[in-house]
């Protein structure tokens, strides 16, 4: 069953250049089979959940009513009562603007804090400006200040510098971790970003 959700995953994001490809996919599906590790959990559930979170993300694909995920799983013969576990999940995970959204299953849990996880660090900052990149987004813009957005249509709509990015998301989700786990490594990647963005902060005039 797996192996036919990988291959049609794979499928989905062949074309995409933005840092939601399979590889970010992968990752966030080894971050939170590890998380899950001394966790009592259903680890069937949190492996589909990792590998079709974005499937129907809407910055990347025009989609409704979760229609790839569920059609995945049920090419997959993934059962009616594991698929709707999933994607209430799914439906949960992501950030919108003010990040307060929390699955109520601790599998929605774990797999929240994977996804977050991939967003942070040195593999968050290369993703945070490939994602600028393919939405030709400033790097920086001193005269435009980072913002806060309360609601998802904001937020995604927001066409912000890449280095705001930090300051409206990427930065405040170490204090939004659900897990012990996840808290720890979301630390040591969060002081990772906090020392790139000082230092492109510092050079962003020339030499300093």
């Amino acid at each position: 069953m797996e192996k036919i959700i990988v291959k049609k995953v794979k499928e989905l994001y062949e074309n995409d250049f933005s840092g939601h490809d399979f590889s970010h996919t992968e990752r966030v599906y080894k971050n939170a089979l590890t998380i899950a590790d001394d966790i009592p959990c259903d680890k069937e559930i949190i492996s589909l959940a990792a590998l079709l979170h974005d499937v129907d993300d809407p910055k990347i694909f025009a989609t409704e009513n979760n229609e790839n995920a569920r059609r995945i799983m049920a090419e997959a013969g993934v059962d009616r009562e594991t698929e709707e576990s999933v994607i209430e999940i799914i439906n949960k995970i992501s950030f919108k603007g003010s990040g307060r959204d929390v699955p109520d299953s601790i599998e929605g849990k774990i797999v929240q804090d994977a996804d977050r996880l991939d967003a942070m660090g040195a593999i968050g900052i290369a993703r945070a400006f490939a994602y600028g990149g393919s939405k030709n987004r400033k790097l920086y813009d001193e005269n435009q200040k980072p913002t806060s957005y309360n609601d998802e249509k904001t937020y995604h709509s927001s066409g912000g510098t890449t280095i705001n990015h930090f300051y409206e998301k990427l930065f405040l989700l170490k204090d939004l971790m659900n897990t012990h786990k996840g808290k720890a490594i979301a630390e040591k990647r969060t002081k990772i970003m906090e020392d790139f963005v000082a230092e492109f902060l510092a050079e962003w005039n020339g030499i300093n």
